[in-house]
């Protein structure tokens, strides 16, 4: 295995640590007032690598069989109907969320905060961290550019195994490395953990809007297209 691929692979790495699943959500689990719960951050984040590390596996040594396979069955014209129905449904839903509302963004912040104190079950992090890596598999394009390079290459099997732990767990590095100061430097970084918590809880039923109506678009304009129905 040269070093050019590994220097490519940790690239590749490092801008898959800057996704929703991998970035944005540990920072608002962080952003949870009091002391932060080590374990729970810390089983989020491997429950993310673990499955990006099973994916990448699958797709290396079956990926073109489970691609054809996945690929007629997602042209199918039922499932095709059934993604059109589930982006208009997410984009009416995004009128609910004006940014008005703000009494039902407090839920999701207390969800938060209980699912990283020590009272409540690790299995609420575990099914979000799950939720957020199977909504991103359509796009992440670095990991899958990652696999094609690992695929083509002639690496044998413990290897594959090896590149693709470090590759995932490069990916989550920035994340522990801000949850390191979180917990080292509590004092210096609450108050700006504080003004973010703020603007959160006053911006995030406008932005979930925002996230949900983007989505609904985005599938439904994908279904219209592949169903020809104005071509």
């Amino acid at each position: 295995m040269s070093v050019g691929l590994l220097l490519a692979l940790a690239g590749l790495a490092l801008i898959d640590s800057t996704s929703i699943g991998t970035l944005f959500i540990p920072v608002w689990l962080l952003l949870a007032p009091g002391r932060v719960n080590v374990a729970r951050i810390l089983t989020y984040l491997g429950t993310i690598a673990g499955f990006y590390l099973l994916v990448g596996l699958l797709l290396v040594w079956g990926g073109s069989r489970l691609a054809e396979a996945l690929g007629g069955a997602l042209d199918q014209r039922p499932v095709l109907w059934a993604q059109l129905a589930l982006g208009v449904g997410l984009f009416a839903i995004s009128f609910r969320y004006d940014g008005k509302r703000r009494r039902r963004s407090g839920g999701v912040l207390r969800w938060r905060d209980r699912a990283t104190s020590g009272d409540s079950s690790p299995r609420w992090l575990v099914g979000l961290a799950l939720l957020a890596a199977l909504a991103e598999v359509a796009t992440m394009l670095p990991y899958l550019g990652a696999v094609s390079l690992l695929a083509s290459a002639d690496v044998g099997g413990p290897a594959v195994v090896a590149v693709l732990a470090g590759y995932c767990l490069i990916m989550v590095v920035p994340a522990v490395l801000l949850l390191g100061v979180r917990v080292a430097f509590p004092a210096r970084v609450e108050p700006l953990l504080n003004r973010l918590n703020t603007w959160i809880t006053e911006k995030s039923g406008s932005m979930l809007g925002w996230v949900l109506g983007i989505a609904g678009f985005l599938l439904a304009r994908d279904a219209l297209a592949r169903l020809e129905l104005f071509g």
